[in-house]
C-alpha cells in the first residue's frame, strides 16, 4: 500500500459531506491521521439537516488506510476550535495540514437577485458560515502548523481566483463568500511563508456531492442520466477527485512551489496524474472556458 502521510497529521474543517467528505478519506488513504470536524452527527444534524455525519466520515477514513477521528464542531465558536486545537496539540503534538472546507451556506443562497432584494440576515449568516468559520479555525489552528516547516492550509472555494474575478456568481453573497475564500488562501500564503509553510485555494469542477446527485435524481451508478436534462453534467467530477488533489499536495515534497495559487482539481490531475474513481480526469475548468462559456454543446471529449 501506498501510504506517503503516515505519521502526517491533517484536520479537515467541515468533513461531514461532499468535498470535504473525500478530501479526509483521500488523506486518509494515504496514510494520514484526520480529524474530521463538523455540527452533524448521529444525534444531532446541522441546520443543513442531512443524514451524512462525521462518524461516517471518520469511519470511512480509517476504512480507507488511515486513522479517523470526528469531532463535533461548530466552526464559528471560537471556544470550541480552541478546544478542538489544543485535543490535537495534546494527542498528536503536531498538525501538518489544515483543509478549511465549511461551508453550510446552501439552504441560504437566493440566486439572481440584486443586492436590494436579498435577505440581509440569510446573506449576512452565508458570509459567516463561508469566511468567519474559516478564519477562526486558521487563528486557532496555525500556531500548531508553523510548529514544523512544511505544513499545508488548503481553503476549499468555488470556482479559481480567475473565474471568480470575471465571472458574476449569481448573488452578491455568494459571490463575496467565493472570491473571500481564494483572497483566504493569497493572504495567508504571505503569513505562513516566513515559517516554510504553505497555503493555497482549491476549487473542485462541478462535484457530484451527495446533496448534487439527489437534486438530479440520481445516484452514483446513474449520474449519466443527469446529463439528459443538464448536458454539461457529463462533465462533473467526484469528490475524490479533490480529495486526492490535496493528498498529493499534502505529500508533494516541492508543495511550496504552489504558494499563494489558486488551483484546481482538474488541473491538478493533469500535474499529479492522479484520476477520478472512473479513471479518468475531468479538467472543469478548462471545459468551462472553452465549451460551456462560448456556448457550445456539450462535448467531454478531451476534457476528461
Amino acid at each position: 500500500m501506498n501510504s506517503p502521510l503516515t505519521g502526517t497529521v491533517a484536520l479537515v474543517a467541515g468533513a461531514t459531506r461532499g468535498a470535504g467528505r473525500q478530501i479526509a478519506v483521500q488523506l486518509g488513504a494515504a496514510g494520514a491521521t484526520v480529524y474530521a470536524t463538523g455540527r452533524t452527527t448521529r444525534e444531532r444534524r446541522s441546520e443543513m439537516d442531512r443524514p451524512e455525519t462525521i462518524e461516517e466520515t471518520a469511519e470511512l477514513v480509517t476504512a480507507a488506510g488511515g486513522t479517523g477521528i470526528a469531532v463535533a464542531v461548530d466552526h464559528l465558536d471560537p471556544e470550541q476550535v480552541r478546544g478542538l486545537v489544543e485535543r490535537i496539540d495534546a494527542e498528536q503534538g503536531r498538525l501538518d495540514v489544515l483543509v478549511n472546507d465549511v461551508w453550510g451556506g446552501d439552504p441560504l443562497i437566493t440566486w439572481e437577485k440584486p443586492v436590494w432584494e436579498q435577505p440581509l440576515d440569510a446573506g449576512f449568516r452565508m458570509l459567516r458560515l463561508a469566511v468567519d468559520t474559516h478564519i477562526i479555525t486558521s487563528h486557532f489552528a496555525l500556531p500548531l502548523l508553523i510548529r514544523n516547516p512544511g505544513g499545508l492550509v488548503v481553503e476549499i472555494g468555488d470556482g479559481t481566483k480567475e473565474h471568480n474575478d470575471s465571472e458574476y456568481r449569481l448573488s452578491v453573497f455568494y459571490d463575496l463568500a467565493k472570491v473571500s475564500v481564494n483572497r483566504l488562501g493569497f493572504s495567508q500564503a504571505h503569513e505562513l511563508a516566513p515559517h516554510g509553510c504553505t497555503a493555497v485555494s482549491l476549487t473542485p469542477g462541478w462535484l457530484r456531492s451527495e446533496a448534487m446527485l439527489e437534486h438530479y435524481g440520481v445516484t452514483e451508478a446513474t449520474w449519466r442520466d443527469a446529463a439528459k436534462t443538464e448536458p454539461h453534467f457529463v462533465m462533473s467530477e467526484t469528490p475524490a477527485l479533490v480529495g486526492r488533489a490535496v493528498a498529493a499536495l499534502a505529500a508533494d515534497p516541492d508543495r511550496a512551489r504552489w504558494n499563494g495559487q489558486s488551483l484546481d482539481s482538474g488541473g491538478l490531475a493533469q500535474v499529479y496524474g492522479f484520476t477520478d474513481v472512473d479513471g479518468s480526469r475531468p479538467h472543469w475548468a478548462r471545459y468551462y472556458e472553452d465549451v460551456v462559456k462560448p456556448g457550445k454543446p456539450a462535448d467531454p471529449d478531451g476534457y476528461r
